[in-house]
């Protein structure tokens, strides 16, 4: 059966350009899909959900869990940086009461995404 992975991340979008160390956000969003195509090519079942700052990102990412279940759910760097530590705890919590049985991995930059699954999947 093939596993299904949810890969949550900030939108380039709404990182501070100071964060993204000159590179644009279009660019920083190709280097992540680009990485996320490495998961799909393993065999995964793959969605992609970046979200905002806050404003809508809790019910994106309720929406994602209500539609399917997940065997593991990827929480992207970006939603760990210091700035955005009270969207993590809220998306953490949200993950955990809807997909309570999903494995949840985190990576350290979009290039270990696969590794982060596959630690756990």
């Amino acid at each position: 059966m093939v596993k299904r992975v949810l890969a949550l991340g900030l939108d380039p979008r709404f990182v501070k350009p100071e964060q993204l160390q000159g590179l644009s956000p279009e660019l920083v969003r190709s280097y992540i899909d680009t990485q996320l195509e490495r998961v799909w090519a393993m065999g995964y079942e793959l969605r992609s959900c970046l979200v905002d700052t806050g404003e809508t990102a809790e019910k994106v990412v309720e929406a994602e869990l209500d539609a399917r279940t997940f065997d593991c759910v990827l929480f992207g760097a970006g939603l760990r940086d210091e700035t955005q530590l009270l969207l993590f705890e809220r998306l953490l919590n949200l993950v955990h009461a809807r997909a309570p049985d999903a494995k949840i991995c985190f990576n350290s930059n979009p290039s270990d995404t696969a590794e982060a699954v596959q630690r756990w999947v």
